[in-house]
């Protein structure tokens, strides 16, 4: 069984399941906050494959920064998947959306909107924490 296999079968009531080998990383947070808190604990995870109840833009941007090297989204963006296939890191997913709607299904995720005109995974991930700093603060919608 692959890697991303392993991470897909491992998912079930998580919002995230990072696999690389015996190693298993599970996150219950929302949207992006799992991905954002692994990446600034400094944990090296390249090499993981992951599994994502959703993943858009900002989220394959994330993965890209990382270095996992396969992706499955049980829903995934049409900019994810372009995304993900331009930076030659495999994904899959079972539905694929034209685009990724904020939790009142009113708009486009907050997230997604951040990320629009970024292609630097870099740039994508300080525009992202200081997106999260500003919707916790109360500052913004």
């Amino acid at each position: 069984m692959t890697d991303l296999e392993k991470a897909v079968q491992n998912l079930g009531e998580h919002s995230i399941c990072l696999c690389r080998g015996d190693e298993i990383i599970f996150d219950d947070g929302k949207g992006i906050s799992p991905m954002i808190k692994l990446i600034a604990s400094g944990k090296d995870i390249s090499g993981f494959s992951a599994a994502d109840v959703i993943v858009g833009k900002a989220a394959a941007m994330l993965f890209v920064k990382s270095g996992l090297s396969a992706v499955h989204g049980s829903v995934m963006s049409e900019a994810a998947l372009a995304f993900l296939s331009k930076n030659g890191i495999p994904c899959t997913y079972g539905e694929l959306t034209d685009k990724i709607i904020n939790r009142k299904g009113d708009d486009i995720c907050p997230m997604e909107k951040t990320v629009a005109g970024i292609d630097d995974p870099e740039e994508a991930y300080t525009a992202l924490r200081e997106r999260l700093a500003e919707m916790r603060s109360g500052k913004t919608q």
